[in-house]
């Protein structure tokens, strides 16, 4: 079985009750119905870490991008207009950068920028202590207000879902720049075009995308999208340390009837 779509409450109700761990070979699970999986005592694990570099390298890809708008020039010169209707950009020196989520690819985006000049700001759940160095932890409206890029680096849930809308947008700097290589939901996409053409935000970088493989017309047709297929992770390094981790789990489930990298809703249930 290569493609299954999401493992809900629906899917999960036909596998055999006899079923204790599903290995998952991806960051994010918001694809796996984890309060199903936790009440019929099916331990879940994910991969992180092993797709830190790959996704905080893609972000920063998609941000210089974004703040140069790269898709006018790099459509031009295969068309054979050179330079076409390029426009001056931006440099990421002396930006603002804001993170939502410092987890492992936020703080591996952090460390990036850095090195870019950017100062950084971030928000939480809850603010990081000790505080990752040469970061300022915020409110999440004082993190809109104050971006010059915004980048989305936090896990979907029912309480992240459009957590970036129209009200949002109305907060931020006018010719902001949003990078998501997140989860696509996260952003009202449709709020997301309303705000290009009304020049709220000022560019973007997407690596994914709220309907996937479907991409909001507004944005595939906005020269002022960068827009990749969802490859935050797609690299051989990254796929093999992926692999090896599902492997690591298997391994441990089959050995010590535990995960490895269990997914933390469940990690803070004692009875998992």
């Amino acid at each position: 079985m290569q493609v299954t779509g999401p493992f809900n409450a629906e899917l999960l109700n036909e596998l055999p009750k006899s079923l204790r761990f599903i290995c998952h070979n991806g960051a994010g699970y918001d694809n796996i119905d984890i309060p199903t999986c936790t009440k019929r005592g099916i331990k879940v694990s994910s991969t992180p870490i092993a797709v830190n570099n790959a996704t905080a390298d893609i972000a920063i890809f998609l941000m210089i991008g974004a703040l140069r708008q790269a898709y006018v020039p790099l459509t031009a010169i295969r068309d054979g207009q050179w330079r076409g209707n390029t426009k001056l950009g931006n440099d990421p020196q002396g930006k603002v950068l804001g993170i939502l989520g410092m987890g492992g690819i936020g703080r591996e985006v952090a460390r990036r920028a850095q090195a870019f000049g950017m100062e950084i700001i971030y928000h939480n759940r809850n603010q990081i202590v000790p505080e990752p160095e040469g970061t300022e932890y915020v409110t999440f409206d004082g993190l809109l207000e104050r971006s010059d890029v915004l980048s989305l680096n936090c896990s979907l849930t029912e309480a992240t879902k459009h957590i970036i809308g129209e009200r949002e947008f109305d907060k931020m700097k006018d010719g902001v720049v949003i990078v998501n290589t997140a989860r696509g939901a996260l952003i009202d996409e449709k709020a997301l075009v309303a705000a290009l053409k009304l020049n709220k935000v000022g560019s973007v970088g997407l690596d994914v995308y709220e309907r996937e493989p479907k991409v909001e017309e507004g944005l595939l047709n906005n020269k002022k999208v960068m827009l990749l297929p969802h490859i935050g992770t797609s690299t051989w390094e990254t796929q093999r340390k992926m692999e090896l981790l599902v492997l690591d789990n298997v391994k441990a489930c089959l050995e010590k009837g535990k995960l490895v990298t269990q997914v933390p809703e469940q990690v803070k249930n004692s009875r998992m």
